[in-house]
């Protein structure tokens, strides 16, 4: 292989911030950079010219890169060229990304994706333990994520958006993101310390946030493990519908939160089993993914490979 095939580059676009990685073809981040999104929005040309513009300087960094793979935070077309909704970057929207960098730099070759399909397409392409050829995978962070890979390929749906499990109702009409998204998760521990006081220990008057409740859940603190108790159900009942909707058994969790799936797992896989008959139950694989906080970038570095022959 030729020293210019061998390195790509992955960019994780997120609301706050772009990863960079320069990544080789057994997953090994061989260079890693994390910029502020900050210069990229009061851009008076715009977050997408800009972008472009940035992207230069790491092409020019790393001449033996040609391929380039970029996850973005929300839905983009089917052709994969253009974004259509992304709530962290409105200025995104309608924007030809991918036509723009290929005017900009003839010699490259860019691939985008949403930036959970990316992930997924990473932990097929680099994850440990060898991942199944289908899978559900599932962000839990600020929002909550999701993809099906398909036979080694991203399932796309009718009009390239398929897999939105935030957006599913769940209890009350609401959506998935909104009861167990990060906020969402926030307002259960406010709810269940309000409940328990006499229980709660030290998140009495904390400032809350996921990271406490995942170190408060490994010390044994029982309104934490309660929060995850109910977040593990509601998780459960949304991937109950999935299953019988997809027909697939092996599911993935990756995302902050994911760091307490342990906690979730006895609910979650209850929940999970109760409503499920034996055809899927004997065949049920709920596991944390293996890539953790290099998801991202190694995502959509993980992007160069899909349909390339590389």
């Amino acid at each position: 292989m030729q020293n210019q095939e061998a390195h790509f580059l992955g960019v994780d676009v997120g609301g706050t911030h772009l990863k960079i990685g320069l990544v080789d073809k057994q997953g090994n981040i061989l260079d890693f950079e994390k910029e502020d999104t900050t210069p990229y929005r009061d851009d008076p040309d715009g977050f997408g010219p800009c972008f472009i513009k940035g992207l230069g300087k790491y092409l020019k960094k790393y001449p033996q890169v040609k391929n380039i793979g970029i996850g973005l935070p929300g839905m983009i077309s089917k052709d994969r060229t253009t974004a259509i909704e992304i709530p962290a970057i409105p200025d995104l929207n309608g924007f030809n990304l991918k036509g723009g960098l290929e005017e900009a730099y003839p010699d490259h070759e860019f691939s985008l994706e949403n930036d959970a399909a990316a992930a997924a397409i990473g932990e097929f392409y680099f994850g440990k333990d060898d991942p199944a050829e289908n899978f559900l995978f599932i962000t839990m962070g600020t929002g909550i994520g999701s993809a099906l890979v398909l036979d080694g390929q991203v399932f796309k749906g009718s009009r390239g958006n398929a897999m939105e499990m935030g957006h599913m109702l769940s209890k009350g009409s609401a959506r998935l993101e909104t009861l167990i998204g990060r906020q969402g998760i926030l307002n259960i521990m406010s709810r269940m310390i309000a409940a328990y006081p006499e229980k709660a220990g030290e998140l009495v008057g904390a400032t809350l946030g996921t990271h406490l409740l995942v170190d408060t859940a490994k010390a044994g603190n029982p309104v934490s493990l309660m929060v995850f108790e109910e977040v593990g159900m509601i998780m459960g009942e949304a991937i109950v519908s999935a299953i019988r909707i997809l027909d697939v058994t092996d599911v993935y969790f990756g995302g902050g939160i994911s760091a307490g799936l342990e906690f979730m797992m006895p609910t979650l896989e209850r929940t999970i089993k109760q409503y499920l008959s034996q055809y899927y139950g004997k065949d049920l694989v709920l596991k944390k993914a293996t890539l953790e906080n290099n998801a991202g970038t190694l995502g959509a570095a993980a992007l160069c490979f899909m349909g390339s022959g590389l």
